[in-house]
């Protein structure tokens, strides 16, 4: 009886694998990737890791620059968040035969170069390390998938939308501070996105990075030569110290799981999928373990890169897109100091028509989602606390639009929950 209590007790404690999603489908083989990939499917993942290689990477040397990384410590964090993530991305969205597309947390390398300043290069590993494993017991134990199904998804995609926002402001930027590279992207999008056969040739989004890539070469835009070169993955010993866990674990895990992955999750649910959300945030865990041994910082389903992955075409072939996108993030892993001598060397107004075009749909579809029906006030305030990008305890706006238009909802909006909760009976 006793030997049966403690076992009832441990079965409390200890994580069950019941709550970790299992696929709804067998896992893609390669005759159904070679059926299912496509001229949309390849754009979108063209798009898609050059949306990760612009501006992603930009923060990435920012702060890699506040710590006064080498150059071969930076090539290896830039190996390290290209290979491994495009790695675990194929093997999931084969897996699950669905989008998944895994980065790194761009919020959290904002955190990591503010600590950069004050905190030695050893440290900031050992905290990536330590988030890792707590990122990976919160997937096991399933409380995150808990904590997602809380969250009204219209507060959700009002934070998404408020990310996205910058993205149709860079456009509409680029266009008057660059008109002779900007100009030119946009009418290509806007013609090759009209009803006919000429769009079903040429996917929009390849075509206006196409005639982007001309318009630079002729108006000589280009700002230095790119030198190829490929990447040398580096061993880096962590050490821990107090100062650097208490800075920086818990805005990493934070920015990973709400910020990021709450993004992603979102994004790829408007879309009509079901992202496996505790799978998904033990992945993380697991492969956010040897990129903190190459000096990278942590992985995540990121919101902007799915949203590109399934900005066009049919949902059911959408993870070739997926896995095209990982396949070449690998490549890319391999060729970091190139990818990053090239990223430098094309004007900014490329980069952002490139990533407003790619992103107008899903900017759309959050706003539409966010303030169709329920929890609109509360999606009101979560949208603006967003784009202010209002940071306490190192934190940064996303989050706080989340939590501010939860509590807003919850205490002004109680007829939405119950209207909601009656629906789902």
């Amino acid at each position: 009886m006793t030997s049966t209590r403690s076992s009832d007790r441990r079965s409390r404690l200890l994580p069950s694998a019941t709550h970790l999603e299992r696929p709804g489908t067998r896992p893609a083989s390669l005759s159904d990737l070679r059926r299912d990939i496509g001229p949309t499917y390849v754009a979108n993942a063209v798009i898609a890791l050059v949306f990760a290689a612009t501006g992603p990477l930009a923060v990435i040397l920012a702060s890699s620059s506040a710590g006064n990384l080498s150059p071969a410590q930076l090539s290896s964090w830039i190996f390290a968040v290209f290979f491994l993530n495009g790695l675990l991305t194929v093997v999931a969205s084969v897996a699950y035969r669905q989008p998944l597309g895994f980065f790194w947390t761009i919020p959290g390398t904002v955190v990591v170069g503010t600590s950069l300043r004050h905190l030695p290069w050893s440290d900031v590993l050992g905290a990536f390390i330590v988030t890792a494993v707590l990122i990976l017991l919160l997937g096991l134990t399933g409380w995150v998938g808990k904590v997602m199904r809380l969250l009204p998804m219209p507060i959700v995609m009002a934070m998404v939308a408020g990310v996205f926002l910058s993205f149709g402001l860079g456009l509409v930027d680029s266009i008057q501070s660059a008109p002779w590279v900007a100009l030119p992207m946009v009418l290509t999008f806007v013609a090759l996105s009209i009803p006919g056969p000429l769009g079903r040739f040429l996917p929009p989004v390849l075509g206006t990075l196409v005639v982007g890539v001309v318009a630079v070469l002729l108006t000589g835009s280009l700002r230095s030569e790119i030198a190829p070169g490929f990447a040398q993955p580096v061993l880096q010993m962590p050490t821990f110290s107090l100062a650097a866990l208490t800075e920086l674990v818990l805005p990493l895990a934070i920015t990973v799981i709400v910020v990021q992955n709450g993004q992603g999750v979102a994004v790829l649910s408007s879309a009509g999928h079901r992202p496996p959300v505790n799978v998904v945030t033990v992945l993380c865990g697991i492969v956010s373990l040897p990129a903190a041994a190459l000096g990278a910082v942590s992985t995540c389903l990121t919101g902007p890169t799915n949203a590109l992955l399934v900005a066009s075409g049919e949902r059911r072939r959408q993870y070739a897109a997926a896995v095209t996108c990982g396949v070449l993030a690998m490549v890319v892993g391999l060729a970091a100091p190139t990818l990053v001598t090239f990223m430098l060397a094309m004007p900014p107004a490329w980069i952002a028509v490139l990533g407003g075009v790619a992103m107008l749909k899903s900017l759309q579809g959050a706003f539409v989602a966010a303030f169709a029906a329920r929890h609109t006030l509360g999606a009101l305030v979560a949208f603006l606390v967003t784009v202010a990008d209002l940071t306490v305890f190192g934190i940064g706006g996303a989050f706080w639009g989340v939590v501010t238009g939860y509590l807003i909802t919850r205490i002004l909006e109680p007829g939405d929950f119950a209207d909601a909760a009656a629906e789902a009976r």
